[in-house]
């Protein structure tokens, strides 16, 4: 076992307690401000420097004694999901209709742990190590805060993790290349005109023009896209009419995109704004499509793995560094990170099964995890700045 990694295990009560206090009060996206608050005020127990980024994202800074170095940048994710906790637990959500379901929770308290670790080594190092907690990652939020504020300038390389139900806990996951899909939002609104459902000839039928919508653009993977690229185009809210005797003058939908590439991502907007207008002038209406972009698609840099994943199994020969994992089409806006300076996102297995409570899937009020991943967490967070920094012999 590594120094790294036997510190973080030490510090284990800490981390658990952390991660307990951040699970009881889950915060939504951009209002995480007693998250906010309570990792300052940890950082600040560690003589670290921070600032605010937006109204809710905490930017932490650590530079060695040392003269010289590179800089480094470690994220983590703080939003909760607007979900209620069913678990019955001591540290269960205090907050009705929120919960941390997605691990942003043990996230948080990795990082500030790693803060921890390379806090007590900072006489024996050089550079600086910039520690990023990013809020509305759920959202699709946060994360341009941080990069407009510069805070990736002069960044050599990018780091973050997160929690993988399927894996087993001791198991980390880095894998090269695309991990994670492009995800998009459309709303598209038809425009029509109301008419008596007895001469619908003098209106113009927007929920009719909605229903063909939604056919044809569920048409456009079959048969407009190529069958060996993943493509997903999904709508899940329709709303238009007023009574059921009346042609509908207005219809409203929502949906979501999931591509691989750049260049899908913007031929399949194009397909689906010329497949709306098109049909809408059928019925004798119009049609207007508002995009959203959520994330770009999440591809990790090759050598940034290899260097992350050296660095992972110098902690202790138990934990299993695999570098595949099925792609995902859920979408992490990390991704925007990545595209400033070369980096790497890991996944961090959770699930234990003498703890079937751990095996449950993110997103669902019955997620919980292991938390001996805390100092798995920690640890790979902090020796994957040292390989960065150039401090191998400190892992």
């Amino acid at each position: 076992m590594g120094i790294i990694f036997e510190k973080a295990n030490r510090y284990l009560d800490w981390l658990s307690d952390l991660r307990r206090g951040f699970h009881r009060c889950p915060e939504l996206a951009l209002k995480e401000f007693k998250t906010a608050l309570s990792i300052e005020n940890v950082l600040d127990s560690l003589g670290i420097s921070h600032t605010r980024i937006g109204d809710t994202g905490v930017l932490g800074i650590l530079k060695g004694v040392r003269p010289g170095g590179s800089v480094v940048a470690l994220r983590a994710d703080i939003d909760a999901l607007p979900i209620q906790e069913e678990n019955d637990v001591e540290y269960r959500s205090l907050n009705d209709g929120a919960m941390h379901a997605c691990g942003h929770d043990l996230h948080t308290s990795c990082l500030l742990g790693a803060a921890r670790l390379l806090s007590e080594m900072k006489a024996d190092i050089s550079g600086e190590i910039r520690f990023i907690f990013q809020p509305a990652e759920e959202t699709g939020g946060g994360a341009m805060d941080f990069i407009n504020s510069g805070v990736m300038n002069g960044t050599d390389r990018v780091f973050g993790l997160h929690v993988a139900p399927d894996l087993k806990i001791g198991t980390v996951c880095i894998k090269p290349g695309l991990n994670n899909a492009a995800v998009d939002h459309f709303r598209i609104r038809i425009h029509g005109k109301s008419a008596h459902v007895s001469t619908p000839h003098l209106g113009s039928d927007a929920l009719y023009a909605a229903c063909q919508a939604v056919i044809a653009i569920q048409g456009l993977v079959t048969r407009r896209s190529s069958p060996v690229e993943p493509i997903i185009l999904g709508i899940g809210m329709l709303n238009s009419g007023t009574t059921y005797n009346a042609v509908a003058e207005y219809a409203e939908m929502e949906g979501t995109t999931r591509t691989v590439s750049q260049e899908t991502r913007m031929r399949v907007r194009g397909m689906i704004d010329e497949t709306c207008a098109n049909i809408a002038a059928v019925s004798g209406a119009e049609a207007e499509v508002i995009w959203t972009g959520v994330c770009s698609a999440l591809i990790n840099d090759p050598l940034a793995c290899e260097e992350a994943g050296t660095a992972a199994a110098m902690l202790d020969t138990s934990l299993n560094v695999i570098n595949e994992r099925p792609l995902s089409l859920g979408g992490d806006n990390f991704a925007e990170f990545i595209l400033q300076v070369p980096g790497c996102y890991a996944y961090l297995g959770t699930s234990n099964p003498e703890l079937p409570h751990t095996q449950v899937g993110i997103h669902n009020c019955h997620f919980d995890l292991d938390e001996k991943a805390l100092a798995i967490g920690a640890g790979i967070y902090a020796a994957t700045a040292l390989r960065w920094l150039g401090f191998e012999n400190l892992i």
